[in-house]
């Protein structure tokens, strides 16, 4: 291979040695031209004769010298490009071999025919001699004899003693006006086109031996920079790129242009790239290194491609001077004064603009667009909370119905129910507002405090289920078990009972268990567990409980039953419905109407009974302050004013005023006692007082009003907010120095009778108006005007459809004027009391019975056989009927109980003396309330007369307080009862 080319560079030079033989000749002939002036024109036909025979010798060499290599030398150069199809047959192999290669073949094979086709490659020569066998010269080795390779490649290089003229003609240049005016001439083209590659016969590097056909344009170059060329190191590459031009005569570049022109093609994108970079962000002055130039055009990676940041970070590594080209092409708005800065300037103003607009409209858009879906999501919800409520609604009005259906069923079939086996369902709930469920304290034992209502099963044709708001421990279950065996005591049906003074439970009673403990059941929504801190009704827990619902329904199946609640919830609908028993109880709606203060006046003046002075359904200020002040002028005698939210319930949303405190209560009693009672009716007569009523009221209600309960409303001004809030009723307090209150509990039955099942009088708490208890019987009101003003009240709540279980609160005093007695209704609660739950537990461990009309509690008193191990014998025959009287008290609390268990209280209570008696039918009973906090109780006391009974009520408080707690730990209590 290299003595083909060695052949082919001297025939090159011989034809390039033939074109220096004709244009000596063309310069002996330019020798002898003749200029001639002053007008007279010069024969230049001798000069037109020497170009045409220079053109027509060199286009001949050319054309001579083309055939010789077409022949010969053909297929090396197109090897180092492209090998043709024919030439090598190993390569058209190859070719078919990958047709079936894998995908990871076919990549090599690829990478490989791109090194092939780069000559300057480092591998480039490695894989011609692997594949072809092919031997190429190192084209990065420097051949000795540079400078003589660099006078053959560029032969045209006018000699030292050439005369200007020929310098001119041989370099395109005109001649100058110093040479005399040439007119008319055919001026010659300032460039060459020579046909032949510039080649020189004497060289021996084969890295300057180019096979290249086409045309290679000379550029006007300084003729001067080719001598100096030739003496130059080749080993300074590096050229000078000004304001993003490359000067083509300048001679580092010449130098770094004939050093690589065998791979020039692929620099000349490279150097276009990097000047256009340079134009655009107007470097004035870079240095390009041409080694790391040709290393960058050698690299397979940018001849693929690649552009962006990256292109531009590498095109710079080529620049010496990287920092400072680097430092102006980043520098903010260098690019717009490079080239096309100006268009540029204007697209990126437009862009900005455009962008910014297109930000804006999309921010419009997005912003319609989320307001679009909040608007359809708010409409979605809205329809599917309309469609819901529609579905509740449809519902509340589906269970109204079936309560209304049952109700007269149970209304028509009553007295048949009341006479046959029957079963009660018991759901001691409390259907309070939210707000006064999550206010109070232990809500949830607050519900279980009516145990009581297990005592139902005295009645034999009686089966209860009680579903209990809290989980029983066994201790409590057994306890009621025992306690509830105790009852047939005083009924003939019982065979054998004995008395075991070693037994602490109940004082020493032991019996045998009796089928009454077999006809309760006692359950807990197995939602409790679900809902620990919602403070629920026990209604609205059972209505989630399908397990505990189910079970009530096969406990049921096949018998008569109805279901008893406690405050009404609009739950219990849907849990009597569910269960598909009748409910006896009034709707909730007519419920919730009647059962707040102002309600049951309402109802207090419907049935025509006394009730006090006052006024009901006070929402405004200015409404309160007037209607104060009037009801204090018609009222004289009234010395306390009283304040009772229309919703609150046990005292909490009770506030007084003592008219003592104003200024003028002195005047105006003097003022009143100017006029006797039937002149003061007169408006002209009262007319002094109540104005200054109306001028002191406010200041006197902000300085001397006081909330009962100030652990729920601390200040009158808390409590005047919620007050106005919810409505309320103004009344006087009794005007007497000694007034008694009094609990009645009523039976409002389907078929419209009245019965009174409890009547009792109240035991003040820490206050006056704080109730901790009751006596039963009551002995402060004549039976028989208690009797018939209870059924005027019972009457006058069924006219507005109220049935079931209501208890009244009556006050009792003597009037300071006549003397008289007087009895005001002043409460009324539309459910199940906890004094009712308290008797049902006091009778049946008595086995007596409450006459409400006589106000007479009497206990049968039966023969008890008290030897051990005696055969059992009928005990059915009474020896007397004794009087009995019982204290109540529902929930007593005492912190310090949480520290005892029940077993030891028991013990305590033994080793004290506290039990029940069965054979005497008197003694201590206690009600507990839940296994886990036992921080409440209920205990019943009976003894032979009232004081007895009182007193061993007074003295278990004293005792248990005592046992229980610690000079340093007192505990908070409620035992302080005031009898």
């Amino acid at each position: 291979m290299a003595d083909i080319l060695n052949k082919h560079s001297d025939e090159l030079g011989n034809v390039l040695v033939q074109v220096q033989d004709d244009l000596r000749q063309l310069k002996r002939s330019l020798g002898r031209i003749t200029f001639h002036e002053k007008g007279e024109t010069v024969d230049l036909q001798a000069l037109d004769a020497a170009i045409r025979r220079t053109e027509s010798g060199i286009r001949r060499r050319a054309e001579q010298y083309q055939k010789t290599v077409n022949r010969q030398v053909l297929t090396l150069p197109i090897l180092l490009f492209e090998p043709p199809l024919g030439s090598i047959p190993d390569m058209h192999h190859q070719r078919g071999q990958s047709v079936g290669a894998s995908p990871g073949e076919k990549h090599k094979a690829a990478l490989a025919m791109r090194l092939l086709y780069n000559p300057v490659h480092p591998k480039n020569r490695t894989l011609m001699h692997q594949n072809y066998g092919i031997q190429l010269p190192d084209l990065r080795k420097r051949s000795a004899t540079t400078t003589e390779l660099k006078e053959n490649i560029f032969p045209l290089a006018p000699p030292e003693k050439t005369s200007q003229g020929q310098k001119e003609l041989i370099w395109g240049k005109d001649p100058g006006p110093s040479h005399g005016h040439v007119g008319g001439a055919r001026e010659r083209p300032s460039t060459w086109t020579i046909h032949t590659p510039p080649a020189s016969a004497n060289s021996k590097s084969s890295e300057h031996r180019q096979m290249t056909q086409g045309a290679v344009r000379l550029a006007p170059l300084n003729p001067q920079c080719l001598p100096a060329l030739a003496s130059i190191s080749i080993s300074k590459l590096s050229f000078t790129i000004l304001e993003g031009h490359i000067n083509p005569m300048a001679p580092d570049f010449c130098r770094f242009k004939q050093h690589y022109c065998l791979c020039w093609g692929l620099l000349v994108e490279l150097l276009s790239g990097l000047g256009s970079l340079l134009r655009r962000y107007a470097v004035p002055v870079a240095r390009v290194d041409g080694e790391r130039l040709v290393q960058l055009g050698g690299d397979l990676d940018w001849a693929v491609g690649g552009g962006g940041s990256s292109s531009v970070e590498r095109l710079l590594s080529v620049i010496e001077n990287r920092e400072e080209v680097w430092d102006l092409v980043h520098r903010p708005g260098q690019r717009y004064r490079g080239e096309g800065g100006t268009e540029a300037a204007a697209i990126r103003i437009q862009s900005c603009w455009r962008r910014h607009w297109a930000r804006n409209a999309y921010l419009r858009h997005r912003q319609r667009k989320w307001a679009a879906g909040t608007i359809a999501i708010s409409w979605l919800m809205h329809a599917q909370l309309g469609r819901v409520r529609k579905i509740l609604q449809e519902s509340k009005r589906t269970h109204l119905d079936n309560y209304r259906i049952r109700g007269q069923y149970l209304s028509a079939n009553w007295k048949h129910i009341q006479a046959s086996r029957r079963t009660i369902i018991h759901i001691p709930s409390l259907g309070y507002s939210q707000l006064q469920r999550f206010s109070l304290k232990g809500f949830d034992v607050l519900q279980n405090i009516q145990m009581g209502r297990l005592c139902d099963v005295r009645d034999d044709n009686v089966e209860v289920i009680y579903v209990s708001p809290v989980r029983l421990g066994d201790d409590l279950s057994q306890y009621y078990t025992r306690l509830l065996a105790l009852q047939q005591r005083g009924q003939g049906g019982l065979q054998e009972a004995t008395v075991d003074p070693g037994d602490g439970w109940g004082g020493g009673a032991r019996t045998t268990q009796a089928s009454c403990t077999k006809r309760f059941t006692i359950l807990t929504p197995d939602a409790l567990e679900d809902f620990p801190t919602h403070n629920m009704c026990l209604s609205t827990l059972l209505k989630y409980s399908p397990r505990t619902l189910r079970r009530i329904r096969n406990l049921i199946q096949g018998q008569q039953a109805y279901m008893v609640g406690g405050v009404a919830h609009v739950d219990d609908l849907a849990v009597a419905d569910e269960l598909g028993v009748p409910l006896l109880g009034p709707e909730p709606a007519v419920a919730r109407l009647y059962s707040t203060k102002s309600g049951g006046r309402r109802i207090f003046t419907g049935a025509g009974v006394n009730v006090p002075p006052g006024q009901w359904d006070i929402y405004s200020l200015q409404q309160l302050h007037e209607t104060l002040a009037k009801l204090m002028t018609n009222h004289m005698e009234v010395r306390r004013w009283l304040f009772k939210m229309d919703s609150e319930m046990g005292g909490r949303g009770t506030a007084y005023c003592d008219v003592s405190h104003l200024n003028c209560s002195t005047w105006a009693q003097q003022e009143y006692s100017h006029h006797s009672p039937e002149r003061w009716r007169k408006a002209w007569a009262q007319e002094p007082v109540l104005m200054k009523y109306l001028e002191e009221v406010p200041e006197w209600l902000s300085h001397y009003a006081q909330p009962v309960k100030t652990s729920c409303y601390p200040t009158w001004a808390c409590f005047l907010d919620t007050f106005l809030r919810q409505g309320g009723v103004v009344e006087g307090y009794p005007p007497s120095d000694s007034v008694t209150c009094l609990t009645v509990d009523l039976l409002l039955q389907p078929d419209g009778e009245v019965t009174v099942l409890s009547c009792g009088d109240q035991l003040h708490g820490p206050s006056e108006l704080e109730t901790a208890g009751s006596s039963v019987p009551q002995t402060s009101v004549c039976p028989d005007a208690l009797h018939t003003l209870c059924l005027r009240v019972g009457h006058a709540c069924l006219q507005r459809h109220i049935i079931g279980h209501v208890s009244m609160d009556l006050a009792t005093f003597l009037d300071p004027r006549t003397l008289e007695q007087q009895v005001w209704a002043v409460d009324l609660d539309l459910s199940y009391s906890n004094q009712l739950a308290m008797t049902q537990l006091m009778l049946m461990m008595t086995g007596g019975s409450l006459d409400c009309r006589t106000s007479r509690l009497e206990v049968p008193l039966t023969k008890v056989n008290i030897m051990p191990h005696t055969p059992p014998q009928p005990i059915g025959s009474t020896l007397s009927v004794a009087s009995r009287y019982a204290v109540l008290g529902s929930r007593l609390l005492h912190t310090n109980l949480s520290m005892v268990h029940y077993s030891v209280f028991f013990q305590m209570c033994k080793a004290q003396g506290i039990g029940f008696d069965i054979k005497e039918k008197q003694g201590t009973v206690f009600v507990l309330h839940d296994s886990c906090e036992r921080n409440s109780l209920g205990m019943v006391t009976v003894g032979d007369d009232l004081q007895g009974a009182l007193m061993t009520f007074a003295r278990n408080l004293s005792v248990i307080h005592q046992e229980i707690s610690a000079p340093n730990m007192q505990g908070e209590t409620n035992f302080k009862v005031h009898c």
